[in-house]
């Protein structure tokens, strides 16, 4: 059985634990918070795994690292030199970060060449895409096996051309949620109209089809061409940006709709969640292999 060392055990880093565990791989969690153990014993209870604050012993002789710690090019920087001297030639140092280019996490690093990014949409064992984003140094190796181990896990790896700030899911997140709370600040709409309204047009839409196929059927036989050119062409008005000053009206809204703390938070993540698995198998995708169903991806 190959061996996994997840790095971070917040949700992110969680949720690749399970993916990986139902993918039939041996999982190493390691985070050096005072309250691992019990984190571990709460979240991943029905996950065999093995928990510790050593980031070298858990490096030591794994398979495949996915990082998935605080957002900090600093903080990165120390955790992927300690695994660059505690994991052989040969294995994948994948980041899970959502924006932190590549080549600067490995700058400087002697294992450059090994460094990718394997940025999921959350939660990782649910939703089937997985940017790899490979910098100008790592290597074509790296970037295949990150993309191979990710299908094994039943996950859709896209890997992009080069790195951008960001990468793609995220640049086009950030047009989107700009565009809400500009258009929240500015009392067109409320909070809650706003996430229904997506829920059922746009989201239910993009789940289908993506924007450029959407486009195609939106313009009818004469596909998006024909589109451009009539409604298209009526597109011409400003949208504005949201005011940084007033992101806190935003963010009152948003708490004052749906709460905030533990309990906010886990009632939401379930319905999420229920949902999402309600609709990834009608949509074509498939959820993470578990019980009998289990291959040995990792070889």
């Amino acid at each position: 059985m190959a061996v996994v060392t997840i790095v971070g055990a917040g949700v992110i880093g969680v949720s690749w634990a399970r993916l990986f565990a139902a993918g039939g791989w041996e999982v190493r969690v390691s985070d050096p918070r005072p309250d691992l153990q019990e984190v571990v014993a709460r979240e991943l209870a029905d996950v065999a795994v093995t928990a510790t604050a050593d980031l070298a012993g858990a490096a030591d002789g794994a398979d495949f690292v996915q990082e998935a710690g605080p957002e900090r090019v600093e903080v990165k920087k120390q955790v992927f030199a300690t695994l660059a001297a505690h994991t052989r030639d040969g294995v994948v140092l994948a980041s899970s970060s959502s924006s932190l280019l590549p080549s600067v996490i490995a700058r400087g690093n002697p294992a450059a060449d090994r460094i990718v990014i394997g940025h999921p949409f959350n939660p990782p064992e649910l939703m089937p895409l997985v940017e790899v984003v490979p910098g100008p140094g790592t290597s074509d190796r790296t970037a295949d096996r990150a993309v191979e181990v990710y299908r094994g896990l039943g996950k859709l790896p896209i890997r992009l051309r080069k790195e951008v700030p960001g990468f793609v899911g995220n640049r086009l997140q950030k047009v989107f949620n700009d565009q809400a709370a500009h258009l929240v600040q500015e009392g067109v709409i409320d909070v809650r109209d706003l996430d229904d309204l997506v829920r059922a047009s746009l989201g239910l839409r993009w789940a289908t089809v993506g924007p450029f196929e959407s486009g195609i059927l939106g313009g009818g036989p004469g596909g998006m061409r024909h589109l451009a050119r009539h409604v298209g062409s009526q597109m011409t008005f400003e949208t504005g940006t949201p005011d940084p000053a007033r992101m806190g009206e935003v963010l009152d809204a948003v708490e004052e709709a749906y709460g905030t703390g533990e309990p906010a938070y886990e009632r939401l993540a379930e319905l999420r969640d229920g949902r999402t698995r309600a609709v990834l198998g009608p949509l074509g995708w498939t959820e993470p292999p578990s019980g009998d169903d289990r291959d040995d991806h990792s070889r």
